[in-house]
Order: C-alpha cells, then structure tokens, then sequence
C-alpha cells in the first residue's frame, strides 16, 4: 500500500479525550490492586503471623496479573490486526470492569477460607488479559490517527492514561484513609474503589458506538482480495509478526524494562516501604507519590511532543535510562530520610526521568511496525516486559529488601534494568515518521527494489 492517505482525521480532540479517559480508568482499575495489595489486602486474604510473608503474597497475586498481560496481548494483537484496532479495546474494557467489581465484592480469607486467595487469584488474571490487550489497542487509536507531525505528541497522552489512574486510585485511598478509622477501612472502605469498576463497562459501550477505528486499517480493509492476501492481512497476524519480526518485538521488551520497572517502584513498592521501613505515615506517602506522579500528565506530552521536533525518539529514550541509572541511589538516599520535601524531591525526579521514555513510547513502537502487525508486534514487546520488569518489581522489591535489609539492592536492580532498556533501544533501527500505512507487503517490495540490479544501458 503505496498511495498517500491523509494524515489529519477529523474530531481529533474527541479521540484523544475517550483515549485518555478510557485509558485512565482502565489503568485505575488495574492498578488501584497495587495500593491496595502494599496497604490492606495482605492481612485480609493472606492471613500470616509474617508481616513480611503477607505483604510479599499480596505483592506476587499482584504479578499474577502481568503473567495474563501477553495473553491478552497477544489475543488483542490477532483480533487488532484482523478485525480492527477498535473491537479489543472495548472488549479490554469490558472484562476488566466485570474482573475489578468483582474484587470489590469478594469475600475475605475470615469470611470463605482458602477460597478467597483463590478467587482473587482468579478476578486478578481477568484483569490481567483486559489490561494487556487494551494498551495496544488505545496507542494506535491515537498513533494511526494522528497528524504525522504531531504523533509523538498524541502517542504520548495515552501513556498519561496510567498516571492519571494511578493518581485516582491514590486519591480514593488517600481520601478513604483520611475520612474513615482504620477500622472501617479494613473492614469495608477498601472495597470502595473497585466497585468503581462498573464504569469502565459503561465507557466501553460508549466507545463501541460513538468512536470510528483508524484510518489505517479502514485502508487495509478497502484493499482488494489480491492485495489483502500480498500485505499479509489474510495470515494469522500473530505468527507474522513473530515469524517476521522478533528482533523488533524482543527489543521492544527490552526498551520497556527499567520504565515498566520503575514506574511500580514508584507508585506501590515506595508505599510499602516509606510506611514500614522508613516510618512515614501511609497519608503523606500516599500525598508524595500522587503529587510527583501527577506532573507526568504535563512532562509526558512535553516530551512526545519534544521528540516530534528532535526527529528522533531514541535519542531521548536513551537519554532517560541512562538518567534513571544514576538516579537509582540518590532516590534511596532521599527516601530514607522520611522528610516529605525530600521524598517529594525524590519521586518528582524519579516520576520526571520516567517520562522521558514513557511520553515518547507509544510512537516509537508503532513506527517500529508495518501496519498489518502493528498491533500485534506492539503488544506483544509491551506484554512481555510487563511480566518480568513490571509486575514482579514491587515484589522482588520487597524480596531484596528482606533479605538484605538495605536499600542499595533496590538501586542496582534499577540499573540493571537500566542495562537491558539501552542495549535494546540502541539496537533499534528508527523509523521517524513512518508512513503508518506501509505494510510488510510493501517492505518486501522496497527490499526487493534495492536488490534488482540497474537495467544495462542500450548499447
């Protein structure tokens, strides 16, 4: 698919703003489980003498739901490259509002027993597959539909989708914890925002109806049989995109380790360790985190917009890991001296580094795809690095902790996921301002082209 396509769509605005917000709800959803499992949910389903073993078996349910993450991934990314960009999104949604009213209605280990951990093993997976196969899904909604100019920039305030759901889900806990005793907290009051869960169902539906899908695969869908069958659309897009480009999907796990990674550290691993290890109340941790995490709704655009005028999303990305590594002990440093300005401090650099490389990412991994795979590719390099860099920070975490006693070990966890993050992204070969339309058809024939030797001159 060679022809020029118009790159500015109409109703940008209205786009990006049900992007964000279902983004945003999606992401408090998912991640209000985080809050939840470093302040209540040890003691209510894991039960234990071990203050330590409870909080480490909330924090690993808590991985549970980054094991399901590539699933949905890779379920999202067949039905994303076949059927539309659209169709996952709204069923990511859907099952991962059911999963977290679900929670919020769940029995405790006093009430039903061994069934309880079970059961929210259970409601925790559900989550897992919503959460994993909505990101894909909102990052080209907005990529494929963007301005060419301008992509790195509406890439980005899908990113701020997480932040602004982990602000809210601080917020509700931050209010809960402030108007109710700890008794009712316990008992009840954590329920409370994951009941909430109901209106990400509601969101869905909205999307479903009023919001169209990219121009992008309207264009692969107006393709003729032959040239369906040539770009690949009529194979299973999945083992495409595996069989074709797993370099570009390994890297893209790679680039997401130290972010995926430190952005777990920062909003829920911190929690559990400024309340019981440096000894601040759970109310003013809770105020540092949502406030320093909050300035990423601002620096998140400005950086995918930077990257729009540098003509390079490496070039910062790199940039911010090798940042995030020399920050990784002057983090700790802060942090233990349980002054709020300082831990404030902290976090806000900590949250500023980050967003070097989340802002930019959404743009740098559609353009790393043809768009017959892009959905796939995308969330497959997403998925994969949320398992092993993002769910299992909090808990490996509070596992260095344990078994080390000092907060240096967190900090050389950071760099060495620093280390993969740059190896990976200096491998990547950028492709600015890609013409998202270009499908693996349409690299073939450019290699093709490159290949054939120039026709003799007549003699």
């Amino acid at each position: 698919m060679t022809e020029t396509h118009p790159d500015t769509p109409p109703r940008m605005g209205r786009l990006a703003t049900a992007a964000v917000f279902a983004t945003t709800l999606e992401w408090f959803d998912f991640l209000i489980y985080a809050t939840a499992a470093a302040l209540v949910l040890g003691p209510q389903f894991f039960p234990s003498s071990n203050p330590v073993a409870g909080t480490l078996a909330s924090f690993a349910t808590f991985a549970v739901g980054f094991v399901a993450r590539p699933l949905g991934g890779i379920i999202a990314g067949h039905a994303g490259d076949r059927y539309g960009r659209k169709p996952p999104l709204v069923a990511a949604m859907l099952v991962m509002g059911v999963a977290t009213f679900a929670i919020g209605v769940l029995p405790n280990y006093a009430a039903i027993g061994v069934w309880a951990p079970i059961l929210l093993v259970v409601a925790r997976l559900v989550q897992g597959l919503g959460v994993g196969a909505q990101w894909g899904g909102a990052a080209l909604l907005l990529t494929e539909h963007a301005p060419t100019e301008r992509r790195g920039f509406y890439g980005s305030l899908v990113q701020t989708g997480a932040v602004l759901g982990a602000v809210a889900g601080n917020l509700f806990f931050l209010i809960l914890t402030a108007t109710l005793s700890d008794e009712q907290f316990t008992s009840w009051g954590w329920r409370v925002p994951f009941l909430s869960g109901v209106v990400l169902v509601l969101i869905g539906l909205y999307v479903q109806l009023k919001i169209e899908d990219t121009p992008v695969f309207k264009a692969l869908q107006a393709s003729s049989a032959a040239a369906k069958r040539e770009a690949g659309l009529s194979k299973a897009p999945l083992l495409q995109a595996i069989r074709r480009y797993w370099k570009e999907i390994l890297q893209a796990t790679g680039a997401f380790f130290v972010v995926n990674a430190t952005f777990y550290i920062l909003i829920s691993g911190v929690l559990d360790y400024a309340t019981k290890t440096v000894g601040m109340t759970r109310t003013s941790i809770l105020l540092c985190v949502m406030g320093a995490g909050l300035t990423q709704v601002i620096t998140m655009p400005f950086f995918g917009a930077l990257t729009d005028r540098l003509g390079s999303r490496k070039q910062l990305y790199l940039a911010g890991t090798v940042g995030m590594a020399i920050w990784a002990f002057p983090l700790f440093w802060l942090l233990d001296s349980g002054s709020v300005p300082l831990v404030f401090l902290a976090l806000l650099v900590g949250f500023t580094i980050h967003a070097t490389m989340y802002g930019p990412q959404a743009s740098l991994y559609a353009e790393m795809f043809p768009a017959d795979v892009r959905y796939s590719g995308a969330s497959l390099g997403y998925q994969f690095a949320s398992v092993f860099a993002g769910g299992l920070a909090p808990f490996i975490m509070t596992a260095l902790l344990a078994a080390t006693g000092a907060s240096w070990s967190v900090s050389l966890y950071i760099i060495a996921t620093a280390v993969v993050t740059f190896l990976a992204v200096a491998t990547i070969r950028e492709r600015f301002r890609r013409d998202l339309y270009e499908t693996s058809a349409d690299e073939d024939a450019a290699a093709s082209a490159a290949r054939r030797p120039e026709s003799s001159p007549a003699r």
